[in-house]
């Protein structure tokens, strides 16, 4: 039997607010161990929460840019468990009435566009982090830091049949949060994570299967291989006649292989009741009017623009738009170059096999949108190679000058448009390598390739490349070249 994949994810979004969520204390990532702690956020008797403004606001655009309702009266709830890392034996939470429902997000798979719904984005208190010293001996130890930390939780429906499909949601979402600059999207420092519920049904079958809730997945690469690795899983348990448990399952990345964490819990496991500390969050339309006045054009919009009015492929504008920095770089270099693919070409191959080979991002990037675009126009006219450009690009990428043409006119690298010049490095090009002239006259043609690099190499890579290809046919069809 052929079995249909159902899955829908949960992602909690860490906001990019200085200070926690119900008190004052920082949000800076990486600080000693319960260094960023109060009486509120370690959960001691009297400390009363007070509800941190821009979390909602955040929330509001979060809502806005995933096509959600957001709802003018919300509630914090206490979401009860007992774990050491979870200081007061609640999280505070949001369950019935929470800020934004009834959402969508649209991906595209395989070149098909799908529509995933979003059921809800709710705000709530992050729990502190339990640390396991290498040398264990039965002694853990728990760190608040991340305590009250701002977090959005996204629920999708179960609308997802692959781990393809499940991908592309992820990216999109994470890629729209860092556009609204509210969320750093880094995946390992937890500041983006998922749990995934798979199951599987047979394909005739309404009902959805029992499902599965994947845990400790820190990158796209690790949600893919586990959300397979656990379809496979559940298909062998079934074809043999077994019934699939409903759980919570670790992801283990070294070992490909998940396994079981604990029973899933439901909601009433939890007992959620309202947060008496915390009022009602009350939002008029008025101030949702003020904060989608602060939106940014948001991915998809900029991708269809930037093919709309620049010419470009999707292949390129996926890449472009992929980030708020990288669109932004390209078109502060548009502005100065008018050929818009010239300069998707320059950024998509050679800017971004410097960053990735360093491990850097745009933001970081040596050389501005105005170096690379004074690089361009010396190509545009003429006055170096794209050989030469390549060279010239390290140069400027080394931090040594961002100045193209002062390391052009330094170096001595202007493209050489000397006919004769060329003609007669040409000649001896061809009076040094007889044996691929007399191929070339016999038809293989391939060698006029080789030849061509011959002549480059002689006047190292500063040969205009057009008026070479254009004087070496002259002068084998004259067939002169043993004079």
């Amino acid at each position: 039997m052929d079995y249909e994949v159902v899955i829908g994810l949960e992602v909690h979004a860490q906001l990019l607010t200085k200070t926690k969520i119900f008190c004052s204390c920082s949000t800076t990532f990486g600080n000693e161990p319960n260094a960023n702690t109060c009486p509120v956020c370690t959960g001691l008797p009297g400390a009363l929460p007070v509800l941190n403004r821009q979390v909602v606001e955040y929330a509001i655009k979060a809502g806005l840019a995933t096509n959600c309702h957001i709802a003018e009266k919300s509630v914090f709830a206490r979401k009860n468990y007992f774990y050491p890392d979870l200081p007061k034996g609640y999280q505070i939470s949001q369950y019935d009435l929470p800020i934004c429902e009834t959402g969508f997000l649209d991906i595209m798979v395989d070149g098909e566009q799908k529509r995933i719904a979003i059921t809800r984005i709710h705000m709530e208190e992050d729990a502190g982090k339990l640390v396991h010293p290498d040398d264990y001996s039965g002694v853990s130890y728990v760190d608040y830091n991340r305590a009250c930390v701002p977090l959005l939780e996204i629920v999708s429906e179960p609308d997802m049949r692959s781990s393809a499909e499940a991908v592309a949601y992820l990216k999109g979402l994470r890629n729209i949060l860092m556009y609204l600059e509210i969320c750093d999207g880094n995946m390992e420092e937890g500041s983006f994570r998922c749990d995934a519920n798979v199951s599987i049904r047979p394909f005739d079958q309404e009902e959805l299967g029992i499902r599965a809730e994947l845990k400790n997945m820190n990158s796209f690469r690790n949600i893919q291989r586990a959300i397979d690795y656990e379809v496979e899983r559940q298909r062998d348990i079934l074809e043999q006649g077994g019934q699939v448990v409903q759980e919570t399952r670790l992801w283990d990345a070294d070992k490909s292989i998940s396994r079981s964490m604990r029973g899933k819990e439901e909601a009433h496991d939890y007992r959620y009741f309202p947060d008496p500390d915390l009022l009602p969050v009350l939002i008029d339309q008025p101030w949702i009017a003020v904060v989608r006045e602060t939106l940014p054009e948001l991915p998809q919009a900029k991708r269809s623009r930037f093919m709309a009015e620049y010419g470009l492929p999707p292949s390129d504008a996926d890449i472009l738009t992929g980030s708020r920095q990288l669109a932004d770089y390209f078109e502060a270099t548009v502005a100065k170059v008018a050929n818009a693919k010239m300069v998707s070409n320059w950024m998509l191959s050679e800017l971004l096999r410097h960053l990735n080979d360093d491990k850097r991002t745009i933001e970081t990037c040596p050389v501005s949108p105005d170096g690379l675009a004074s690089l361009l126009k010396l190509i545009e006219a003429g006055t170096i190679s794209g050989t030469i450009a390549k060279q010239v690009f390290s140069t400027m990428y080394a931090g040594k000058n961002n100045d193209a043409v002062e390391i052009v006119k330094d170096q001595g690298l202007v493209q050489i448009d000397d006919r004769q010049a060329l003609q007669d490095i040409i000649q001896q090009v061809l009076a040094t390598h007889p044996e691929e002239v007399e191929k070339f006259q016999q038809g293989k043609t391939k060698v006029f390739g080789f030849l061509v690099g011959q002549v480059m190499r002689q006047t190292r890579g500063k040969a205009n490349p057009g008026l070479v290809n254009e004087l070496l046919r002259q002068k084998l069809a004259a067939g002169d070249d043993r004079q």
